[in-house]
């Protein structure tokens, strides 16, 4: 069978272009059609080297890792790196989907002008099985980061968390927030922004009322044997969210606390609980904010 190097160079380019758009339009990046064009051409150029020279540098790993790195950086241009290995990431697992709904549709057709060359699939039904795979693969991916963004906000961003404070317990709806970083800034240890008002049956009124005064290192209203148990217990967390830039939180350590997930229990060691004055949220959802690392 006689195949073509600019058929070769053709099939890829259109094969990459599918790819690095389906990648564009699940990250919901603005794709430039001159960039996805170029970095599609340099990707089937490769291909077509690969393929008529059968060196084997052009199979290396690293030398494929760099390439997937250029046509990532022409087709996105990321900002960060940050960027680029999660656009590098979501291109390879777009490339593996697309790959394996390729094989299947090679087994499913069973082509009889097909062979393989330097690790590539040739022939006349690639255009065909390109086609056909691109509508499935990016419908396949599509439909699956959907059901899993579905999953993770409604579903696996919601816990319980169970603190045990002066012999007392209480339970509180909790959010996963992945952007709560705040940590105690001696110890390092994570925080756990909580609601004033969940702690009344945890904490004297007299140390949640004047939490303001107490940052601002007034303890006047609070009573002689308080200041003696509890000032002593309290943490100053610096903060820049919740609508300050600026801000502090009074955090204090637990005796213990609980995550709890599907009537799973884990306790958890060394968090701290910062008392936050204003509500989260405006329906009283949940009551508290834990970081991703402690859930």
């Amino acid at each position: 069978m006689t195949i073509y190097v600019d058929i070769i160079i053709i099939e890829n380019l259109i094969m990459n272009f599918i790819i690095l758009y389906a990648t564009g339009l699940i990250l919901k990046i603005k794709n430039s059609f001159f960039r996805l064009l170029i970095a599609s051409l340099v990707g089937a150029i490769y291909s077509a080297l690969q393929y008529i020279t059968n060196m084997k540098i052009l199979s290396n790993i690293v030398i494929k890792t760099i390439l997937s790195i250029i046509i990532i950086n022409i087709a996105f241009h990321p900002q960060n790196i940050k960027k680029m290995c999660k656009q590098l990431l979501l291109f390879y697992l777009t490339t593996f989907t697309f790959g394996g709904v390729a094989t299947y549709l090679i087994y499913i057709l069973k082509p009889q002008n097909i062979i393989i060359k330097n690790g590539m699939f040739v022939g006349t039904y690639v255009l065909k099985v390109i086609f056909i795979g691109a509508i499935l693969g990016t419908g396949i991916l599509l439909i699956s980061f959907r059901i899993s963004k579905n999953k993770i906000s409604k579903k696996d961003m919601v816990c319980k968390i169970k603190i045990k404070l002066n012999g007392k317990e209480t339970i509180l709806n909790t959010m996963v927030d992945t952007g709560n970083m705040l940590r105690e800034p001696i110890t390092g240890n994570p925080v756990i922004v909580v609601e004033k008002n969940s702690l009344y049956n945890l904490l004297p009124k007299e140390i949640l009322n004047n939490t303001e005064s107490i940052l601002g290192g007034d303890f006047g209203k609070i009573p002689e044997d308080m200041k003696q148990e509890y000032i002593p217990k309290l943490k100053f967390i610096p903060f820049s969210s919740l609508g300050k830039q600026n801000g502090m939180l009074i955090g204090i350590k637990p005796e213990k606390i609980k995550v709890i997930n599907e009537d799973i229990e884990e306790e958890k060691e060394n968090a701290i609980i910062g008392i936050y004055s204003k509500s989260l949220t405006k329906r009283g959802e949940y009551n508290a904010l834990i970081g991703i690392e402690l859930y």
